[in-house]
């Protein structure tokens, strides 16, 4: 699994004191592209290949202000067009699960306007951090 860490930050908390709802989906784009990154992906827009078709976000327990949390993002499935990574957000000193993401990704060809068959240097790339889930 790649991991990264984020420490949460007051204003990503709400009224009730607790991690606010939307803040996660940043946490799990900061996760995407970090892991992107680490796929050699290039971070220039006029050569991204990638679109997000769909993310989810489920809510396991309360995260708070200035806690430290570990995201584990790995691959549970890759297809001709299309992968899937999964993510595990959790407490970086407990290990305590506080939330599960996933999100579906498209290798896309923004010229063309259409998905493109993945290449077979990233589907190893992709396939070298996939887990059975």
């Amino acid at each position: 699994m790649y991991e990264t860490q984020v420490k949460v930050r007051f204003c990503e908390t709400d009224a009730l004191g607790h991690i606010n709802n939307t803040s996660y989906f940043i946490y799990l784009e900061e996760a995407r592209i970090a892991f992107f990154e680490e796929m050699g992906a290039s971070m220039h827009t006029e050569k991204w290949e990638y679109i997000l078709a769909s993310t989810k976000c489920d809510f396991v327990a309360q995260g708070y202000f200035n806690q430290v949390l570990m995201i584990k993002t790995f691959v549970s499935n890759v297809g001709n067009k299309s992968f899937t990574i999964g993510h595990e957000i959790t407490d970086s000193k407990t290990g305590s699960l506080i939330a599960k993401g996933e999100a579906v990704i498209v290798y896309f060809d923004f010229d063309a306007q259409k998905s493109v068959s993945i290449p077979a240097d990233i589907k190893q790339f992709l396939m070298n951090y996939k887990v059975a889930v």
